[in-house]
């Protein structure tokens, strides 16, 4: 079993807690989550990429997690971008970036205008372009738990209702990970309430569509599109229209996955991920530590 550190990183006047496994001189491989996600998300990628000797790290992305929320209640997609660069630049070497969902439009934006900050992008189920539709229920989700939960078997009937493709878990234990006991006896997702002021963004950014189809024109990086085949956030459709845009990038599609791919189908997700990444290695010499 992998050694995990506790790391935390500076961004723009936020702490972001991070888990860090792997030998430290490995090419480092940075996880960012979806919105509402933490970095529980990546336990077994994070694992896997221990294993193959490479420094995995996991980031609470701000507002999420163990991580410090915006103290101005502020969240955008420019501010999630600038906190990528202010990792990069702490981890030292280029990461390659595994974004998922929200992680990887900062991946897009960053990996666009600051080429020399990444060294390779992974998207997880998202592109320049999403599902209204879909997107609308992952943010029907969100807004269904700023309540609260009365226990964790509650929260659990919640989840089973968002992604019915999943067995509901006997033991709901688990789920404290991703949950807050507070004062009052309910259980609270791990993120700002404030995050939801974001929740339009999330189905058409605040910078807007045409600045997200001008960063993946841009692209110059390798790049892997991993696509959930049962996805309602991307469509094969959509997959197809970025890879016009961005013509050198790689593509798997998993079909047993939803749109948390990691979630739902971790084996080839994880095969899908590494394979790209040591190809990138095979071509230019990525240092495996």
């Amino acid at each position: 079993m992998a050694v995990i550190e506790r790391l935390t990183f500076r961004a723009s006047g936020v702490d972001l807690v991070a888990d860090a496994a792997g030998p430290a001189d490995g090419a480092p491989v940075l996880f960012l989550h979806g919105s509402g996600q933490t970095r529980q998300s990546w336990t077994k990628a994070l694992a896997e990429a221990a294993r193959r000797g490479y420094r995995g790290i996991s980031v609470d992305m701000r507002g999420h997690g163990d991580s410090g929320w915006s103290p101005d209640g502020h969240y955008d997609l420019l501010t999630f971008a600038d906190d990528l660069r202010a990792l990069a630049s702490a981890i030292g070497t280029p990461p390659i970036v595994v974004g998922a969902s929200l992680g990887g439009l900062a991946g897009m934006l960053v990996a666009a205008s600051d080429p020399d900050a990444l060294r390779a992008l992974v998207l997880v189920d998202i592109t320049a372009r999403v599902e209204v539709q879909g997107t609308r229920e992952v943010i029907d989700f969100m807004s269904g738990g700023t309540a609260g939960f009365a226990s964790l078997d509650e929260a659990a009937d919640a989840v089973s209702t968002y992604l019915p493709h999943r067995t509901r878990p006997k033991d709901t234990s688990g789920l404290a990970r991703n949950l807050r006991l507070r004062d009052d006896g309910r259980y609270y997702w791990h993120w700002d309430p404030a995050f939801m002021t974001m929740g339009q963004d999330t189905a058409q950014p605040i910078e807007g569509p045409n600045r997200l189809e001008v960063a993946a024109r841009a692209l110059t990086l390798p790049t892997l599109l991993i696509r959930g085949g049962k996805s309602r956030i991307l469509t094969e459709e959509g997959a197809r229209e970025f890879l016009e845009m961005v013509p050198h990038a790689d593509y798997v599609h998993i079909g047993s996955a939803d749109h948390m791919v990691a979630g739902d189908a971790n084996d080839a997700f994880n095969d899908a991920v590494f394979a790209f990444i040591e190809k990138q290695a095979d071509t230019a010499a990525i240092p495996q530590g």
